[in-house]
């Protein structure tokens, strides 16, 4: 087998990950584990980029108030909006986790973002976070964010989980019908173990392995079966009349054949679809732009379509 070519910079952080390694999050307690996911993203998030504004609210939602950030990188008033959803198996994460890269998101496109803290399985298993997408949505329409930014110019982007659980609410016609553009960053979008990227990389050598992401989708999927054809395993479904969207996929990920999947899928559907493969770098990259400068690349790829589509 030939030897998977491994970015420099991302060599030096897997070395320093096996000297400080994250535990086996599928087994220990739920909430050690989420306290544990937040100290090791802490890292990561450390001088994240300045911005003209970052404030918390609340949004309404049907199960009560959820935490949210709006991050806007300037002054110049009407900026288009992206809801962000961000990742971590749809278990762990938090507008906290994901701070650098919304932050960057905003800065590269001059887009307003918007973070929300959806509800976590396994308590809250599918449908929770994607009513929580709609709900935020519906929100907006009501004046959430009053004149700071132009709400009708709405695009949506989110990583890992938060790429499937944005491609799942775009199955809504109602959500569907209010994006513009979409941007979804090495996604989960269905339970497939059997690809050759997971044999290749699920292994542990290159962070999330395929044992993990087992357990990921069980506490997602929650009573559903893996072999179920639902939103929650959104590139499954019809994929007909979606907005465009961008994709990108790592190198050395798990889940990349996903991605690769999904964008012939989205083709063969009629869709505008882009999709960018990062060589050398590992599940999660996006969240390591202060150490890796593939990741820097990506935010900006990812910003340039969505400003492309919104402004």
């Amino acid at each position: 087998m030939t030897k998977a070519y491994v970015d420099p910079a991302m060599a030096a952080i897997l070395e320093a990950g096996r000297a400080n390694p994250a535990p086996a999050y599928e087994k220990i307690p739920l909430a050690e584990g989420r306290a544990t996911f937040e100290r090791f993203a802490a890292v990561w998030n450390e001088n994240a980029p300045a911005l003209a504004g970052r404030r918390d609210l609340v949004v309404p939602t049907r199960r009560g108030g959820m935490a949210a950030r709006l991050y806007v990188p300037s002054n110049t008033g009407d900026l288009p909006l992206v809801l962000y959803v961000h990742g971590g198996g749809w278990t762990f994460g938090s507008i906290r986790t994901h701070d650098r890269a919304m932050a960057h998101l905003a800065l590269e496109g001059d887009l307003a973002v918007l973070g929300i803290d959806y509800r976590l399985a396994p308590e809250h298993p599918f449908p929770a976070a994607i009513e929580d997408v709609a709900d935020t949505i519906a929100a907006l329409d009501k004046g959430l964010l009053g004149d700071d930014v132009d709400v009708s110019r709405l695009g949506i982007a989110g990583d890992s989980a938060g790429a499937g659980i944005s491609l799942g609410a775009l199955l809504d016609p109602a959500v569907r019908a209010r994006v513009s553009a979409a941007a979804l960053f090495y996604g989960c979008y269905a339970p497939d173990f059997a690809t050759p990227s997971h044999a290749a990389f699920g292994g542990g050598d290159f962070m999330l392995t395929t044992a993990r992401m087992r357990w990921y989708w069980r506490n997602w999927l929650g009573k559903l079966a893996e072999d179920s054809v639902t939103p929650a395993t959104p590139s499954r479904g019809d994929l007909s009349g979606l907005p465009p969207i961008y994709l990108n996929a790592a190198g050395l990920d798990p889940l990349r054949d996903e991605t690769l999947d999904l964008a012939r899928r989205l083709g063969e559907a009629g869709n505008d679809c882009r999709v960018d493969l990062f060589a050398g770098v590992c599940h999660g990259f996006m969240q390591m732009a202060s150490r890796l400068p593939a990741a820097l690349r990506a935010h900006r790829a990812g910003a340039a379509f969505l400003a492309s589509h919104l402004q």
